[in-house]
């Protein structure tokens, strides 16, 4: 429980902490919550530190319950792993290791040799840890971004229907606006593009920034376009992609794009918005896949009249 209120205070910082990872921290004394932090900007102190501010002496002694592994070097900051030290901290539970042990990693051996009792969690306080982060780590670990691929269904799998601009609600095509505000870019393929032409921006949402537009394929843009065309190999664009600092990439093409990432296994998680209409004929989600794609951790939700359907192919 307390590692999933270290998650959820992390999660403040979601818009306003990239390039770093979102991270949160409770510390526990005599069973009891003596403080809590969460980092909330680049540049300014990370979640162990205001955690440990908001604990005070009574961080002595305590139990540090925190969503990635404490860093061990200056930057910005001093490193987090002092500051546990110097508060008295006797155990720490960390819920993901971090996978840069040349920049921040080791904290865990650091913590350990100074005689602090230190547990990595497993299991599903491991794994949302993770995916709270699924694009900090798809860099470091793939050296590419984390690729969700969003896609608007009927209840038979038809992506348009005649004679209708939208195939979902209002709602729906809301939160399509709000992912947009938070992932760091949104791509569509070169038959999207001549065909509907899509700003891709977020709109009528609060977001603190714009996505970077993409469209994958050889080309050329309409004129006037304001997308950013990217040709080469798709494995290619997204190493490079990376390169500069795109952490979360939103697809949202037709079938074409859809399987040509499925077939390269370049997918990690799917969101699919159903629609209560049967369109009886049109698009399908994804054609010609070699082989079938196994999905886990199949979640639905309610969206106004839809139903919003997320599943992953990877694990973050």
């Amino acid at each position: 429980m307390t590692m999933r209120r270290a998650i959820e205070l992390a999660e403040h910082g979601r818009g306003t902490t990239y390039p770093n990872p979102l991270v949160g921290a409770v510390v526990v004394n005599g069973g009891e919550v003596v403080g809590e932090g969460w980092h909330d900007r680049r540049g300014e102190p990370h979640a162990e530190v205001n955690a440990l501010r908001a604990a005070g002496e009574r961080a002595r002694g305590s139990t540090m319950y925190v969503s990635l592994e404490p860093c061990t070097h200056h930057g910005s900051t001093p490193p987090c792993v002092d500051a546990i030290l110097e508060a008295g901290v006797e155990r720490v539970v960390i819920g993901v290791r971090d996978p840069n042990p040349n920049v921040s990693g080791g904290g865990v051996e650091r913590l350990r040799e100074a005689g602090i009792d230190v547990e990595v969690v497993e299991g599903e306080p491991a794994w949302r840890a993770r995916d709270l982060n699924a694009g900090w780590l798809s860099v470091h670990e793939r050296r590419r971004p984390w690729v969700i691929y969003k896609a608007a269904v009927t209840l038979d799998g038809r992506m348009t229907v005649p004679g209708a601009r939208w195939v979902t609600g209002e709602e729906s095509r809301r939160r399509v606006h709000e992912l947009r505000a938070w992932v760091d870019a949104v791509a569509v393929g070169m038959g999207t593009v001549r065909a509907d032409a899509p700003r891709l921006d977020a709109r009528d949402v609060a977001a603190r920034k714009q996505p970077r537009r993409l469209a994958f394929g050889r080309g050329p843009l309409p004129e006037g376009s304001e997308l950013e065309l990217r040709p080469g190999p798709i494995d290619d664009e997204l190493r490079a992609l990376a390169g500069e600092g795109v952490q979360t990439l939103l697809l949202e093409g037709g079938p074409t794009l859809a399987s040509a990432f499925l077939e390269a296994d370049l997918v990690d998680k799917l969101l699919v918005f159903v629609a209560p209409a049967l369109a009886g004929d049109g698009p399908t989600l994804a054609h010609g896949l070699p082989a079938p794609v196994l999905l886990k951790r199949l979640r639905a939700e309610p969206v106004g009249d839809d139903v919003l359907l997320e599943a992953y192919v990877h694990d973050p």
